[in-house]
């Protein structure tokens, strides 16, 4: 990583957690146990790589800076949603993420359970309340389906369920792949079409290119994840080192083995560099964050 990509990065980090902040209700609010536990649950950690996706594609097409603040605390916002559930005793029964207690930890599973629910609900309230001087309603609209579409059974929660009735099983590597372009790739598909759509009514070969570098940065992102399973520590991971070979979990190490895994990794950064060519050096900063996810070691 360059120092110029690091400082914007860290730049689009604190940002966004200055943004979140006040984009959620204050914590001595009614329900003040609710709202405190949202915020628990959002802020104080995470890469952020969905809302630097969101920044670095709306960068491409000049996006309304407050469009895109708004559409990267909807996105981040529905990711934390996701992993409050995840982490729960009916799905993946985790105490540590983030390196902190998972939120039925620190609080119940039922305030857990409505954590998930009231992230989710703040991610679309923030969303439409964009300001239409700046975007246009319909454009606007297209971004809410891109969110909604994205987070559903054709998406994240599709990709979940996939999941949980995949322990123990056999996949295929077309098989796994379709869980994972649904549980993990379609948040980031999404967080790229959304800092892109603010800035401009996508044409058809914009469009495609865009999907085809989601597509391979949604891919390594799991791959290396599964990597980082078998090979790190749970202290450098902020959570449960292991987890997946411990529950039977199909993942691309059980399928393809360690270094394989890691091969086809760098392919898929190869594939997202490729993708990105349509736009020159305006992508910049796409290209950079597709190294970040092949190369991050947590």
């Amino acid at each position: 990583m360059t120092a110029a990509f690091d400082d914007w990065m860290k730049t689009v980090q604190a940002a966004s957690e200055t943004d979140m902040a006040a984009l959620l209700p204050a914590a001595d609010l009614v329900p003040a146990k609710l709202h405190e536990a949202m915020r628990y649950a959002l802020l104080g950690g995470g890469k952020r790589v969905r809302p630097l996706l969101v920044y670095a594609a709306g960068a491409l097409f000049g996006a309304d800076a407050d469009t895109l603040r708004r559409a990267a605390a909807a996105v981040e916002m529905i990711h934390a949603y996701s992993l409050v559930h995840d982490d729960m005793p009916c799905m993946d029964d985790d105490a540590l993420r983030r390196g902190k207690p998972t939120v039925h930890i620190a609080y119940d599973e039922a305030t857990a359970l409505l954590v998930g629910d009231a992230l989710q609900s703040q991610a679309f309230l923030v969303l439409a309340e964009a300001d239409l001087n700046m975007v246009p309603a319909a454009r606007l609209a297209a971004m809410l389906r891109l969110l909604a579409h994205a987070s559903g059974s054709a998406g994240m929660c599709g990709g979940q369920a996939i999941d949980l009735d995949s322990v123990g099983l056999s996949l295929t590597l077309a098989q796994l792949e379709q869980m994972h372009q649904l549980k993990t790739g379609a948040l980031l598909r999404a967080s790229v079409l959304l800092g892109a759509t603010a800035g401009k009514d996508l044409d058809a070969a914009e469009t495609a290119a865009l999907h085809a570098y989601a597509r391979a940065i949604g891919l390594a992102f799991q791959v290396v994840d599964d990597v980082l399973d078998a090979t790190a520590d749970s202290a450098t991971l902020g959570k449960t080192a292991g987890k997946d070979a411990a529950d039977n979990k199909p993942t691309y190490v059980s399928i393809l083995g360690l270094e394989a895994s890691r091969a086809l990794a760098e392919q898929l950064r190869l594939e997202a560099h490729a993708a990105l060519a349509p736009f020159g050096e305006k992508a910049l900063r796409l290209r950079e964050l597709a190294d970040l996810i092949v190369q991050r070691k947590a």
